[in-house]
């Protein structure tokens, strides 16, 4: 079995892809499946542990 791994270069990318979205370039809200309160955060940890209800991002507002 050959197991491999890597890292994105999140320094070299952040800012050039943060640009684009700042520009309306990249809409990256496609991903967000579940919006949740920030005190529910330990709930919704649960359900992207466990990709309950097909769980992908979970953002949190305060």
């Amino acid at each position: 079995m050959t197991i491999k791994m890597g890292q994105t270069h999140v320094h070299r990318y952040l800012r050039p892809l943060l640009d684009r979205v700042q520009k309306g370039e990249i809409d990256p809200t496609f991903v967000i499946t579940h919006r949740m309160k920030l005190d529910e955060a330990p709930d919704a940890y649960e359900i992207f542990k466990h990709k309950k209800d097909n769980c992908i991002k979970v953002v949190l507002k305060p």
